[in-house]
């Protein structure tokens, strides 16, 4: 397995590596912002460790474009430890988010949890099942492929987007409370606000709504329910 550390820190860089080292990963080092990005983009990676204070390109930037191309595994590593940096990065498509300092046993082992659950949505990807897809309206949904269409054109979700939509459409017309949509779509070990919830929600209504057709309903002082 192999991950990516961008780190301008050369002390916090290696302290990472040497634990992930450790534990089996390998390693590589990027201490600057685009060369951060363009190994992230040549691909080969499980996993993307990413600082948000770096020169030359912000963690944030850096964070945009890798998610216009892929879905690896993103974890936030920052010093940035307000809630609306947290909201930020997840709601950008980050897939965990620590703050400096950290403990390296729990880092350890959030990246093992999160390369882990990737390796698991990799190998759904691959066995087709004759219920992969979801039609409602002018709606389509695949699951096995991660691959969303609204009228045959293809929009593209960012991985938690994804998980949203899909949790949403596969529980149509039950109302969900941003407290449960965030535990079951981020799960219980994951750092950061619910308000997340509302930013992709956001975003998901953006890429696949219209003024003539809604998906997703906002129950006021309730949550979301999904209906077609």
């Amino acid at each position: 397995m192999k991950i990516l550390i961008i780190e301008d820190d050369s002390a916090i860089a290696e302290l990472e590596k040497d634990y992930l080292d450790m534990s089996g990963y390998q390693c590589e080092i990027a201490a600057s912002g685009n060369l951060g990005l363009e190994k992230a983009l040549e691909g080969g990676y499980d996993l993307i460790i990413l600082d948000l204070m770096l020169p030359e390109m912000d963690g944030l930037e850096i964070l945009k474009k890798i998610r216009e191309s892929m879905e690896i595994p993103v974890m936030i590593i920052s010093a940035k430890g307000e809630d609306i940096d947290k909201v930020r990065g997840l709601g950008l498509g980050a897939d965990d988010y620590m703050v400096k300092p950290f403990s390296p046993s729990e880092l350890v082992a959030r990246v093992k949890a999160r390369v882990s659950r990737y390796q698991k949505l990799l190998s759904m990807e691959s066995v087709p099942s004759r219920d992969s897809k979801i039609n409602v309206g002018n709606l389509e949904i695949d699951k096995s492929a991660r691959r969303v269409f609204v009228d045959g054109e293809e929009r593209t979700l960012a991985n938690k987007e994804f998980d949203l939509l899909l949790f949403l459409a596969e529980n149509p017309n039950r109302v969900f409370s941003k407290e449960l949509l965030f535990d079951r779509v981020w799960g219980i070990d994951a750092l950061g606000d619910i308000s997340t919830v509302t930013v992709h929600i956001r975003r998901i209504r953006e890429k696949i709504e219209s003024d003539e057709q809604k998906y997703i309903e906002t129950v006021w002082g309730v949550g979301y329910r999904f209906s077609g």
